[in-house]
């Protein structure tokens, strides 16, 4: 479903594809034991937004069990379970100051880590790399962000732009719906893979252009402005998830 026609959508609507996205997560084993956090906006004059229940695996998140927050923290409804404190500074403030944003998701993986731990951060010189050119933006590392004085901060480093590197922890993805956010997570998350896996070869690494990777971002499906592409390719990967289990949509 293209973002324009994101107004339709009920809050059952949105809790289903997020904790479908938390399954497909999953299934593509970017988890971090009961941590990390991906949030969907609600509609609604009130801005609430929906969060994992901190102390479930991706694997047990349901549309049901999802937490609704508003931007000041607060819980909204019953709820059995908290949420997590370290994803709350960060995914209200980009929601805060970015109203435009629908979703936010936030991983640890190992590749993903591990570029956010290099000076040079996530270069254009393979083909998904060259997908994100002028899309990344970068926050220096203040340890766990539990503290709403570094909100200010994350939403400056990200600015106008759609994925956000925390230096030494990890990768943000930001989308106009749920599906924009898992595409550009994915291409962040592959741009990281594959240039550890050239880097590790100790071989020169060939270089793209500048105007070849400005080329590729405006080409990408990242920047589509209809948002159809990364549709798509969300339905897609949901209808593997679906064919493993559905408990998600409870």
């Amino acid at each position: 479903m293209p973002p324009t026609a994101r107004a339709s959508k009920s809050e059952q609507d949105v809790r289903i594809e997020l904790a479908g996205c938390y399954r497909l997560f999953h299934h593509l084993g970017w988890t971090e034991l009961i941590f990390n956090h991906i949030t969907a906006k609600l509609p609604g004059p009130d801005r609430y937004f929906l969060i994992n229940p901190f102390g479930l695996h991706y694997n047990e998140v349901t549309a049901s069990n999802l937490v609704k927050l508003d931007l000041a923290g607060n819980i909204i409804g019953a709820s059995s379970f908290p949420y997590n404190p370290a994803g709350y500074p960060l995914h209200s403030a980009i929601h805060e100051a970015r109203p435009e944003i629908a979703c936010i998701a936030h991983t640890h993986t190992t590749a993903g880590l591990a570029i956010a731990c290099l000076e040079e951060g996530i270069d254009q010189h393979n083909f998904y790399g060259a997908m994100l050119r002028g899309q990344v933006a970068y926050h220096a590392f203040e340890g766990i962000t539990l503290y709403g004085e570094e909100k200010s901060r994350m939403v400056e480093s990200l600015s106008d732009k759609s994925c956000l590197v925390l230096r030494n922890h990890g990768l943000v993805a930001c989308g106009r719906s749920v599906a924009e956010a898992f595409a550009r997570l994915w291409t962040m998350q592959r741009a990281c893979e594959v240039q550890l896996a050239a880097r590790s070869t100790g071989r020169p690494v060939v270089p793209v252009a500048d105007a070849v990777a400005e080329k590729c971002g405006r080409d990408s499906l990242n920047v589509d402005p209809s948002g159809q592409a990364a549709e798509i390719v969300f339905q897609a990967m949901m209808r593997q998830v679906d064919a493993h289990d559905t408990s998600y949509r409870n």
